[in-house]
């Protein structure tokens, strides 16, 4: 971005040569400057990382902030590297190197990120020195940078099982995604907001009449919540160490511009409510969705299909676990430092709010806390009032000439070509949205979690309106990210203007059972907020009732 983001009239030119394919799915919105200098650089070491590791002919992705919108392009592998990448692919195949992933992230790269979230949030920023909060901020900009490598890192082990999986049955069966993707359901309790913390949460409270009194109450939610910490016993003891689990996790998206749960008490309150209160669970039907499908699969392909499906069921939790235990965490840390240097700041008369602070970059965010300069006052009003103004529909789709063609897999080596084809057909369900025409009354995105639901529309435009939403509401909204499982316990069912079939709205909502339409394009803009809709995930039909 530049300091004439204010601008009415935006220009994109292209960050360099060939084409660069706008992002809306992970960033709906203009990002902040502290995020467009920051992320670059590790999401292509990431990227650059897994494209190696598992042998693909792309050298990773890219990507570039114009007038804070996200545009990503693929690297092609070097030349000189194919004939070693060819032999590589071949390994992962038959060793299944997917599984080495899965094995360093439980024993090494999950516990060792989690230590080193806790490490950094011990530290109190407000008690600082003005020298000690720019280090602090600093080491704080650092880890979140090495998150997002480790993010990025193991998102082709997240994906390539499951695209395989998609690929192989897709054939064999002729059923679609959105069938297959039903018998992923349960493999990733994350994504349903899932933890040992809120296991511990919910037993507690069970055995606990007066700390459930005290969570029912009608008192102020950051109240309630700070006499639950302090409460005796158990149940004490289990919400602070649930709230030091998720407290300064983003509620939504990737950027400091993001509030952190502890920011929503209303929010995060209601959501442990329905956690606690004993509802029963649905039961699942998965083992006799997946008698059904196996039932289709021509004899010969039997075996391989059980191979297939576990080994999609056995990654499938990465794929939310590596956003929630790395950079979603890694990012509120960030965003509490930089709140309460804003704070400082503001106090000093330097700011008029201390959350404009976000809006500067890291140097200048060192810069304001030291007194020896920075973005004056009115500069990052300007653009906090430009990010708030803009949406990623604002930009075009393709920066550059138009993408080539995807490569012909058929004339591939085998196994680089099924590689590139499981990992093409998982992105494309992760970015691809629905091409079917609206109706009046009727909009059509893909179906993503089956069931139907009649309820009010509550349309957001991000977690700082997460207080409106009333239990039983069909959430719309551009998109969500794995961040916004503590809250989907609140929702009826979730609509999204962009996003696939593997988006996180589609896997949250498919994990948590309620009914799922993403890909909707217009659904923003053609619901109001209010209106009394029903939600199809079975055929992706969203109507309007008025």
């Amino acid at each position: 971005m530049t300091n004439s983001d204010t601008s009415p009239e935006l220009r994109f030119e292209p960050p360099g040569p060939g084409p660069w394919s706008q992002d809306p799915v992970h960033f709906p919105r203009p990002v902040t400057r502290y995020f467009a200098e920051m992320h670059p650089a590790p999401f292509k070491q990431g990227t650059n990382e897994f494209a190696r590791f598992y042998g693909m002919l792309i050298d990773g992705l890219q990507i570039a902030y114009i007038n804070g919108f996200a545009y990503n392009q693929l690297m092609p592998a070097p030349d000189a590297e194919i004939p070693a990448r060819f032999q590589r692919a071949e390994e992962a195949i038959s060793k299944k190197l997917w599984r080495e992933q899965l094995r360093d992230w439980d024993e090494n790269r999950k516990p060792a990120a989690i230590a080193a979230h806790r490490a950094i949030q011990a530290v109190d920023p407000d008690t600082l020195s003005d020298a000690d909060l720019a280090a602090y901020l600093t080491r704080c900009r650092d880890h979140h940078a090495a998150m997002i490598v480790q993010h990025m890192r193991f998102t082709a082990g997240a994906v390539i099982p499951t695209g395989d999986f998609l690929a192989h049955v897709g054939t064999w069966t002729g059923l679609p995604p959105s069938e297959l993707l039903g018998l992923l359901r349960g493999a990733a309790p994350v994504s349903a907001g899932g933890s040992d913390e809120l296991e511990r949460l919910k037993r507690a409270f069970a055995q606990d009449a007066e700390a459930l009194q005290l969570l029912q109450s009608d008192d102020e939610p950051g109240r309630v919540l700070a006499a639950l910490r302090v409460h005796p016993g158990e149940a004490g003891a289990a919400v602070s160490g649930y709230l030091d689990l998720i407290g300064n996790r983003l509620l939504d998206g990737f950027d400091i511009s993001e509030p952190r749960a502890l920011e929503m008490p209303d929010a995060l309150v209601r959501a442990i409510r329905i956690a606690v209160s004993g509802q029963p669970q649905e039961v699942s039907d998965v083992d006799d969705l997946i008698a059904g499908v196996r039932a289709k699969v021509p004899p010969e392909h039997q075996q391989e299909f059980d191979e297939l499906l576990g080994e999609a069921r056995l990654t499938y939790r990465l794929r939310d676990e590596r956003g929630v235990y790395s950079d979603i965490w890694a990012s509120g840390l960030m965003r509490r430092a930089a709140l309460s240097a804003g704070a400082r700041v503001a106090r000093r008369g330097r700011i008029a709010n201390p959350v404009h602070f976000i809006d500067a970059g890291l140097d200048e965010m060192c810069a304001l806390v030291a007194g020896s300069g920075g973005p004056s006052a009115e500069e990052l009003a300007g653009r906090a009032a430009y990010r708030a103004a803009h949406t990623a529909r604002e930009a075009p789709p393709v920066l550059g000439p138009p993408p080539p063609p995807p490569p012909d897999l058929a004339a591939l080596p085998p196994a680089v070509g099924r590689l590139m084809g499981a990992t093409m057909i998982a992105l494309g369900h992760l970015f691809g949205s629905s091409e079917v025409e609206h109706e009046e009354t009727v909009l059509h995105g893909l179906a993503a979690s089956k069931g139907v639901y009649e309820g009010p529309a509550r349309r957001v435009s991000g977690p700082s309106e997460f207080g409106r939403i009333v239990q039983g509401d069909v959430l719309v909204t551009e998109s969500t990210t794995e961040a916004f499982n503590i809250l989907l316990p609140l929702l009826g069912a979730i609509v999204t203007d962009n996003g696939g079939l593997l988006s996180h709205s589609a896997i949250v909502a498919r994990e948590y059972g309620i009914p799922g339409v993403v890909g909707a394009r217009d659904a923003t803009d053609r619901i109001a907020d209010g209106v009394r809709v029903r939600v199809d995930g079975n055929s992706g039909a969203v109507t309007v009732l008025g």
